[in-house]
């Protein structure tokens, strides 16, 4: 309220102002929602897009890549198919939120990283030590 009510006609005035403020307010309300994809996207932005964390690309649910969005689905069903089969209903809801939550981590970039470094710590490993020449012999 930006003037001070003084008398019974700055309240009529008032009251006024805000019946005009209230269908311009509807008609713009109106011309928002005229169209299905109109309701979709103002639908959409109720699931913004959160911030990049540690290197995560994104978080939002249509913004993964592909193997993030295969692991939302694959990683829950997995793990209670499998470790917690004869679980609780409860038990397998926290699973499903809680690996919900890790998919955001899993990227094409993050196995790629991880498969680089598992490649090479067994080339670490599997590295043949160097034979001797064929013109050394034994006894000469």
């Amino acid at each position: 309220m930006d003037t001070p009510i003084k008398n019974i006609n700055d309240l009529k005035i008032e009251i006024a102002r805000l019946k005009n403020l209230e269908v311009e307010q509807s008609v713009a309300l109106k011309l928002r929602f005229n169209s299905p994809s109109a309701i979709f996207a103002t639908a959409m932005t109720l699931f913004p897009k959160s911030p990049t964390v540690d290197g995560v690309k994104s978080a939002g649910f249509f913004n993964q890549d592909f193997l993030g969005l295969i692991s939302r689905i694959a990683l829950p069903l997995t793990l209670n198919k499998t470790i917690f089969k004869h679980s609780n209903f409860l038990v397998k809801t926290l699973v499903g939120l809680l690996s919900q939550k890790a998919s955001h981590y899993i990227s094409e970039d993050a196995v790629g990283g991880i498969w680089d470094k598992a490649k090479a710590l067994f080339n670490k490993y599997t590295k043949k030590t160097p034979e001797a020449p064929a013109y050394y012999t034994k006894g000469e």
